[in-house]
Formats: C-alpha cells, sequence, structure tokens
C-alpha cells in the first residue's frame, strides 16, 4: 500500500468531507514555498499550510534553534517552573505591544481566544460584577472549541453544537456601506453594564478574507471603553505582519483589553498559542483571595521548544530582509487587486498587505459549502500551486520568502481561472511555473 491508501485505513483529517473528497497528497518534504511529493512534484504553498509558514518550509534558523533547544530543556510544568525561551519571548512580544503588560501561553489560536474570554469573564467576576452580554461580529470565526463556536457566527462549523453554546449578541461586520448600522448596534447593546466585545481586526479570515476600514473600528472600541466593556482583539491570523504590519492593531489609535495569537508565532514549526492582556486586567486578579486565582493552564503551556521556535522566527520577522520582503508582497497584491478590480468573473477583489481575497461571482449562495472552492483548489493544483479557496473566495497568503516570479505565477494562473470563467474554454492552455527552483 502506499501512503494515501495507509492513511484512509487509519486517520481522520480535519475539514475534510468523508466520502467524496478529493485525494489527499502525499507529502515527503518541504523547502521554501514549496511542497514535494513522493514523485518530486512540487506544489507552491500559497496558503502557508493554513497561514503557518511565515518563512517557509524547512527554515533552518528555526530548525536548529529547536535543536538546540532540545539539547538543553524540552519541557518543563510552566505551572511550578519557568525557562529563559518563555520568557525572552514575553519580553520581545510586548516591545511590539505597547500598552500591553503580561503574557498567557497556551496551544494553539483557539485555545488563545478561550483563553481571553475566560480571562474578560472573571476580570469582571473578580471585580464583584457579573458580565450582561458577549458582543461579536456577524460572519466571524475564532476557532473550534466550545468557547471560541460561541463566539462566532452559527453556520456549518459549529450547527450540530449550536444549542450548546452560550448566547452571545452578533452584530454586523462595518463592511463597506454598513459602518453606520454596526456602530449604532454595539451603542445600543452597551449601557455601562460589564460586557465582552471580540472581533478580529480589519480582516475576518475563516468568514471569507472580509475587510474593513481602522476608522470605524476605532469608534467602535472607543464606546467600548467608556461603557465597561472588555475588548479582545483577535490577531490569530493577522499577527506577525499578515497585513503589513506586526499586528492588524497596529493600524488603530484604540486598542484592545486583550490580544490573541497564534498561527505564524513559531514559523509554523510547534503548535503556540499566547493571549496578552494590560494591567488592568492583569491586576484584578493580583489578590490574597485563591478564588480569584485564573485557574487554566495546559500540560505544554511555554513548551520550552515551541517558545525556542517562535524566538527565532520573530527573530527572522525583525530581520531587514523580511521586512523588505512583506512590503514587496504587499505592493505586488495592490498591483494585482488593481489588474483585476471590475473582472467579470468576480463579485470584489481585496487586498491588506499579504493577503490578497478575490471574490468570484456565482449563482450558488457565497457561503463556505460553496462548490466552487474544489474546482478552484483542483484548477490551481494542476498547475502545482497549492490553494484552499473558502467557497467562493479565492485567497492567497504565502510565506514572506516567496519570490516576485513565483508571485507572477500565481497571478498568471489567476488570470488564466478568470478568463476561462468568463470564456468558457476548457483548459486549452496551461500557464507555465517560473524557472527557479525546477522540479527535483
Amino acid at each position: 500500500m502506499n501512503l494515501t491508501e495507509r492513511d484512509n485505513k487509519v486517520t481522520w483529517h480535519p475539514f475534510r468531507q468523508l466520502k467524496n473528497a478529493p485525494p489527499l497528497i502525499s507529502v515527503e518534504k518541504g523547502k521554501g514555498v514549496y511542497l514535494y511529493d513522493a514523485k518530486g512534484n512540487r506544489y507552491l504553498d500559497a496558503f502557508s499550510s493554513w497561514w503557518v509558514k511565515l518563512h517557509g518550509h524547512a527554515n533552518e534558523v528555526i530548525a536548529r534553534k529547536i535543536y538546540e533547544q532540545c539539547q538543553r530543556l524540552e519541557q518543563a510544568a510552566f505551572s511550578s517552573c519557568t525557562h529563559e525561551p518563555a520568557v525572552e519571548l514575553a519580553e520581545r512580544l510586548l516591545k511590539h505591544l505597547p500598552g500591553f503588560s503580561r503574557i498567557f501561553y497556551s496551544d494553539n489560536g483557539s485555545t488563545s481566544v478561550e483563553v481571553a474570554l475566560k480571562m474578560a469573564m472573571q476580570y469582571h467576576h473578580n471585580k464583584g460584577k457579573k458580565v450582561k452580554r458577549i458582543i461579536a461580529f456577524e460572519n466571524g470565526y475564532h476557532g473550534d472549541t466550545f468557547g471560541a463556536m460561541s463566539v462566532a457566527e452559527r453556520n456549518v462549523f459549529n450547527l450540530p453544537f449550536s444549542p450548546f453554546l452560550f448566547r452571545v449578541k452578533l452584530i454586523p461586520a462595518p463592511v463597506k456601506g454598513k459602518e453606520g448600522k454596526s456602530l449604532q448596534m454595539l451603542k445600543k447593546l452597551l449601557n455601562g453594564e460589564p460586557a465582552i466585545f471580540i472581533y478580529e481586526p480589519l480582516v475576518q479570515g475563516a468568514g471569507g478574507m472580509v475587510m474593513y476600514e481602522p476608522a470605524i473600528l476605532n469608534r467602535m472600541i472607543g464606546e467600548c471603553k467608556k461603557n465597561n466593556c472588555i475588548t479582545i482583539a483577535d490577531e490569530v491570523m493577522t499577527g506577525f505582519g499578515r497585513t503589513g504590519k506586526f499586528i492588524a492593531s497596529d493600524y488603530l489609535k484604540a486598542k484592545a483589553d486583550i490580544i490573541c495569537l497564534s498561527k505564524g508565532i513559531t514559523g509554523g514549526f510547534m503548535p503556540l498559542g499566547v493571549t496578552a492582556c494590560t494591567a488592568n486586567i492583569y491586576n484584578a486578579y493580583m489578590s490574597a483571595d485563591k478564588s480569584k486565582t485564573f485557574y487554566h493552564g495546559h500540560s505544554y503551556t511555554a513548551n520550552p521548544l515551541a517558545c525556542a521556535a517562535a524566538n527565532a522566527s520573530l527573530t527572522l520577522l525583525e530581520s531587514k530582509h523580511t521586512q523588505e520582503r512583506i512590503l514587496a508582497i504587499s505592493v505586488f497584491f495592490e498591483r494585482m487587486k488593481k489588474q483585476f478590480q471590475g473582472h467579470p468573473a468576480l463579485m470584489d477583489c481585496r487586498s491588506l498587505g499579504t493577503i490578497m481575497a478575490l471574490e468570484i461571482r456565482t449563482k450558488e449562495s457565497t457561503s463556505y459549502l460553496n462548490p466552487l472552492s474544489e474546482k478552484t483548489a483542483a484548477f490551481f493544483l494542476r498547475r502545482g500551486i497549492l490553494v484552499r479557496p473558502l467557497g467562493n473566495v479565492l485567497y492567497f497568503i504565502p510565506p514572506y520568502c516567496i519570490t516576485e516570479a513565483e508571485l507572477k505565477h500565481i497571478a498568471a494562473v489567476t488570470k488564466e481561472l478568470l478568463d476561462e470563467m468568463v470564456n468558457g474554454l476548457k483548459n486549452k492552455r496551461t500557464v507555465k511555473p517560473p524557472t527557479t527552483h525546477r522540479k527535483k
């Protein structure tokens, strides 16, 4: 049996229909922006393996730092111990997060949101008050654990569990044309009573790379500040340079009380989640009363190997070279947006930093279940590019090490797809890949 056949007998893959799903790609290795199968075929990883690979695959700097850390310390219970990688990472992250005071470690993006929600709820509890309402945006997604599902849109991701999720007030995301309605609904829900507001700043990721402007979010956070409402910025996808700045909240004047980080934090080498909070939040737990302790933790909290990987990834991110690459990708996507803006096959085309999204015109529902996702993914896969569309939304979030030639290849294949959708052509031509990084 080959690897795929063996896999089909023993594993259960995430977000994958068990019947009639397309064949799995049997990946043997990765290097830079490419994944390679057992036959040596390469695939350009245009979505950074679920948005985590900041610096590409098999980055030698991060790999070496993990190896070196393995020789010293691989695990210690963070409830009783501390260690250099965790403290160093917290110090470095806080330098990028002015106004924040503490770093709480967990395992992934969803758990970082769980931590944030519990942290905010217990903040009010420790103050002798009860949270009256939790507010979130429609179309939002914050992870697959129960708290994270509760503060998200009720949709295919969480429908079977809906009766068991806690109640949340959903308001429209302040996209163009809905800014006023979103702000007014928020104001009606805020009346000075203890509340929590969680949001994905500027880009709703899994909801279809929906984007909105900083100005309206500034106003909304300002209203929360005046009304005893704790704000949580879910930066799991938008952190670590994805929007062109360190975090999307750097575009804002108004700052959240709590920030969630994960995805690219370790450069895609190890799972790790971070929840950062202000001194105001932290001080609400500073008490001799044991009932005010934050009773939350994970066995692998602040794992030394994961923290070492994150420190190495952060060093690469802070380098002049990486910052230049982020800018270059951002400029390219701005040009690409202008190129495809108004294309008859598109409903919309948008970009922010290293994120590019094209909303394809469709007769079916514009939901995650739109069959265009499989067709579009297959089209790109035949041309050596790995994408994971969100329904009818095709998006690119490439590793920062991607070259101009590789970006042009993505743009050329995109044009081929859109033109075929308009002209009804049947794959009469195939765009050749760039001459660099030939099949090995």
